[in-house]
């Protein structure tokens, strides 16, 4: 006897993932990429861009290990985007700091935890280490 299954998923999932070189250049097709992907799911770009060249960067700069590229991924599951950025300096684990005022750099996860609905560090297995940030998205209002 057959039974057909009734079940549906009335949330749809979406992901994208690309790995990159830990590199000023990587950071910014990092952020380009994401731009395009998320205009293709028909997502407003900002402030998820600002959250990805901010993860990326630090990625490319604090993660960078010679010969070891970063993850980029981004989910969407029903309204919450999620990026993540894995890296391969697991010892080093992020964390906002106050910089001084005269310092041009250090505000980075500041403004992370700014624009983010949530954030935060998952430690994988060594060496790796993922950082994440999650927004709440809707698609754009359709105009007419």
């Amino acid at each position: 006897m057959n039974q057909e299954s009734t079940t549906e998923l009335t949330a749809s999932v979406r992901n994208f993932s690309v790995q990159l070189s830990p590199t000023p250049r990587g950071a910014r097709l990092a952020r380009l990429l994401a731009t395009e992907q998320l205009r293709s799911w028909g997502l407003p770009p900002d402030p998820a861009r600002l959250l990805v060249a901010e993860l990326a960067n630090n990625a490319a700069d604090h993660g960078r290990v010679p010969g070891r590229d970063f993850r980029l991924t981004l989910y969407v599951v029903g309204d919450i985007l999620r990026i993540e950025v894995t890296d391969t300096r697991g010892q080093e684990l992020p964390a906002p700091q106050k910089p001084a005022s005269d310092t041009e750099s250090g505000r980075g996860l500041l403004l992370v935890e700014a624009l983010a609905h949530r954030w935060g560090v998952t430690e994988g297995r060594f060496p790796r280490k993922t950082v994440w940030a999650e927004l709440r998205c809707t698609p754009p209002e359709p105009t007419f």
